[in-house]
């Protein structure tokens, strides 16, 4: 029923400490969206609510930047090219999902919850497409 943690990580083309990343700023940042509903931190902004998901982002686009550096410097190039294509289109969607909540929650007239989710429903058709290619 539950998938394994090498078929997420075949599937979402990540690796375990990526899903660690995420998983801590996921920890994280629930904890303060808790906060900040119950009233506890009022005055907290939603940028600063999801700042830990922006760290994660970040330090995972760093890591796929040494990911790439050092493939590239072994030789193995068309892998390192379509590890980096993919990588980065997962945390450019996942960048821009997160900008665009922010920008909903801040000013709940801005968006519409269509335009939010877009980038969430591009990229579960491109997993899908990875999942179906992996699995021939």
């Amino acid at each position: 029923m539950f998938f394994k943690l090498w078929e997420l990580t075949l599937w979402l083309g990540v690796t375990i400490l990526e899903v660690f990343i995420w998983l801590t700023a996921i920890l994280i940042t629930l904890i303060l969206v808790v906060l900040r509903v119950e009233n506890v931190l009022p005055s907290l902004s939603w940028w600063l609510v999801l700042s830990p998901m922006f760290v994660a982002d970040a330090l995972n686009t760093y890591f796929c930047v040494i990911v790439l550096i050092r493939m590239y410097l072994e030789g193995v190039l068309k892998p390192a090219a379509l590890r980096a294509l993919w990588s980065f289109s997962v945390l450019t969607l996942g960048f821009i999902f997160k900008f665009l909540l922010c920008s909903k929650l801040q000013d709940p007239s801005q968006f519409e919850y269509s335009a939010v989710m877009s980038p969430v429903f591009i990229l579960l058709q491109l997993i899908i497409i990875r999942a179906c290619h992996l699995n021939q």
